[in-house]
C-alpha cells in the first residue's frame, strides 16, 4: 500500500510539473505578449482563472493556441480578437464594458445595493415594532393610572 501511494504522488507531481512549463520562444517581445495574453484570457471551463494558472484541458489548448499564432506572427491584439469572435467577450478576464457585459460589471453592485436595502428596510421594521411595542406599554400605564385616579375619585378621600 506504501508503495502504491508513493507512485501515485510521484504520478502526480509528474503532472503538476507539466502543466506550469511555460513554452519557451526566440524573442523576448513575443516570450511577453504570451504571457500577457495567458494572463489576461479567462479558462472557460474554471471560469475563476486565467489559462495561464488554469491545470484544465481546454486552458492548455488555449495556451498552445496563443503559442502557435504567436509563431505564426500575429500581434496580440488580432489574437484577442479572435478569441473574442470564437468564445465572446466572457473569454476576456476584464471584458470590455459593452451592453452584452454590462451585467458582468453591474451585476455584484447591483446585489450590495439590494442586499443594502433589505438591510436597511429590516432595521428600519425592527425599530418601528420596538417603539409601536414601548407606545403600547406606555399607554397601559397610563390607562392603569387613571383609571387608579377615577377609582380615587369615586370612592372619595378616605382622610
Amino acid at each position: 500500500m506504501k508503495h502504491l501511494s508513493i507512485i501515485f504522488l510521484l504520478a502526480v507531481s509528474g503532472i503538476a510539473y507539466a502543466t506550469g512549463v511555460s513554452p519557451q520562444f526566440a524573442d523576448q517581445e513575443q516570450q511577453q505578449a504570451y504571457d500577457t495574453l495567458t494572463s489576461e484570457l479567462r479558462c472557460l471551463v474554471c471560469q475563476n482563472q486565467t489559462i495561464a494558472d488554469s491545470n484544465a484541458e481546454l486552458a492548455a489548448d488555449l495556451r498552445r493556441q496563443v503559442y502557435e499564432m504567436l509563431q505564426q506572427g500575429k500581434s496580440k491584439q488580432e489574437i484577442a480578437q479572435y478569441m473574442t469572435d470564437r468564445y465572446g467577450d466572457f473569454v476576456l478576464y476584464n471584458p470590455p464594458f459593452k451592453l452584452k457585459t454590462g451585467v458582468l460589471w453591474l451585476g455584484p453592485v447591483a446585489f450590495l445595493l439590494i442586499g443594502l436595502v433589505i438591510v436597511f428596510l429590516l432595521v428600519r421594521r425592527k425599530k418601528a415594532e420596538a417603539t409601536m411595542h414601548s407606545q403600547a406599554e406606555h399607554g397601559n400605564e397610563h390607562a392603569e393610572k387613571l383609571a387608579k385616579i377615577r377609582s380615587l375619585l369615586e370612592k372619595g378621600d378616605p382622610s
